[in-house]
This record gives structure tokens, C-alpha cells and sequence, in this order.
């Protein structure tokens, strides 16, 4: 396409998703889901503590800061069991996961079962990376800022 004022031709992003994208995420999905339930199936078989198979974060143990990851884990537990706010104020980014990556298989396996005839699946687009990555800074900074400035420590608070 080519610019008015300078005359010069210039890249235009193509908008379209390539469609191979959209078939290895579709993979490592359901991968992802059937390690997941798999893990979960093992833990109430032999009802294992999963809290207590899972090491503490060496960066908040040296350091008494909280990492970028910290409190994924809580977060992850609550909600499997159906506590969504809980869930956001350990780690966003869990259950913002959650809902797109659950959206994204539900609407692309949608689009496969009808061969495209009700295209409303949902396909990967960079703003859903650098969305996370927001998520996860914010995250961060705000327990340790509460941390440090107020002395409250949100991850033992919830």
C-alpha cells in the first residue's frame, strides 16, 4: 500500500490467522487436557496433598520478594474447586488462562465439528500474550509493593 505523503510503499499486516497456528494450539490443548485430568485423576485416586508435593519458591525463600510465578499454584487449586475471585487474587493470569484457552477450544472445536459452517472460532492473535504478560507484571508488582510498603503479605491474607 502506498503512502500519501511520502510516496513510499509500506507493509500491511495481513489480519488473517495462519490456520497452522491454530492447529498446534488446538493440539496442545487437548495434550494439556489430557495431562491435566490425568493429574487430577492421580491425586484423588491416592488423595496426595498436592501442596505438599509441590517445592516452595526458591526466589521468595531467598529473597522474602514474591516471583513473577508465586501463588500460581494456590491459584490453580481454587479454581478447580469453583473459586474464581479467589483464584484471580492469587494469580491473575490463571484463570484469565482459563477462560481464553477454554474459549479458544470450545469455539475451534466447534468450527472443526461443522467443517467451518458456523465459524466462530477464536484464533491466536499476539494482544492474548501481551495481555498475560500485563497480567503477570501487575501481578507482581502489587504483591510486593503491599509487601513492602505496607507489610502485608496478600498470598497468607487469602
Amino acid at each position: 500500500m502506498k503512502n500519501k505523503k511520502t510516496g513510499k510503499m509500506r507493509k500491511v499486516r495481513n489480519m488473517k490467522t495462519d490456520k497452522r497456528i491454530d492447529g498446534q494450539f488446538y493440539i496442545a490443548g487437548w495434550c494439556c487436557l489430557l495431562l491435566a485430568g490425568c493429574f487430577y485423576m492421580a491425586v484423588r485416586m491416592t488423595d496426595a496433598r498436592i501442596l505438599h508435593l509441590v517445592p516452595g519458591c526458591t526466589f521468595h525463600y531467598v529473597t522474602g520478594l514474591y516471583c513473577p510465578g508465586c501463588g500460581g499454584t494456590r491459584a490453580v487449586l481454587a479454581l478447580m474447586h469453583g473459586k474464581l475471585w479467589r483464584s484471580f487474587c492469587f494469580h491473575p493470569v490463571v484463570p484469565y488462562t482459563a477462560c481464553v484457552g477454554g474459549w479458544f477450544m470450545i469455539s475451534q472445536t466447534i468450527e472443526r465439528i461443522t467443517k467451518g459452517r458456523v465459524p466462530v472460532g477464536m484464533h491466536f492473535r499476539e494482544i492474548y500474550l501481551w495481555i498475560a504478560l500485563v497480567l503477570v507484571v501487575a501481578n507482581c508488582l502489587v504483591k510486593n509493593i503491599a509487601l513492602l510498603v505496607f507489610h502485608t503479605d496478600l498470598l497468607v491474607v487469602l
